[in-house]
């Protein structure tokens, strides 16, 4: 197959979002979405290069970076009315999100838990 042939047929593919779904709301979870990408390649970038190329681990950037993963968070669950009560809170989120893994890995992380999940126990765990 060309190229020229398998780009026209990808674009037969290609859904066409409707001015509907690139509304204001949308475009702002695009944003945070695309934005937490970036921040989180830039902290795996930092940390590739001090492991594989050997430069030192600048921890004054990784901050920075973490910071703006959290932006980005507050972004979309701004957009998403995430954070409107206690049950949806920064606080609720880590708070389920450790309880989870306490669920998880009861004495601590193991391979053997990590695959053997109890995926009703934690989704209970995630709806309370």
């Amino acid at each position: 197959m060309k190229g020229e042939d398998y780009i026209q047929q990808a674009i037969q593919t290609e859904s066409q979002p409707s001015e509907e779904q690139l509304s204001r709301v949308n475009l702002r979870i695009l944003h945070a979405l695309m934005g937490l990408q970036t921040e989180t390649a830039e902290l795996t970038d930092a940390v590739k290069r001090h492991i594989f190329y050997g430069t030192e681990l600048d921890k004054v950037n990784l901050v920075e970076e973490i910071g703006d993963v959290f932006w980005y968070v507050a972004i979309l669950m701004d957009e998403l009315k995430l954070d409107v009560g206690d049950k949806a809170s920064f606080e609720h989120a880590m708070k389920v999100n450790i309880d989870k893994l306490r669920a998880r890995y009861p004495n601590k992380f193991t391979e053997h838990d990590a695959v053997n999940r109890d995926l009703n126990t934690e989704r209970k765990i995630l709806e309370q």
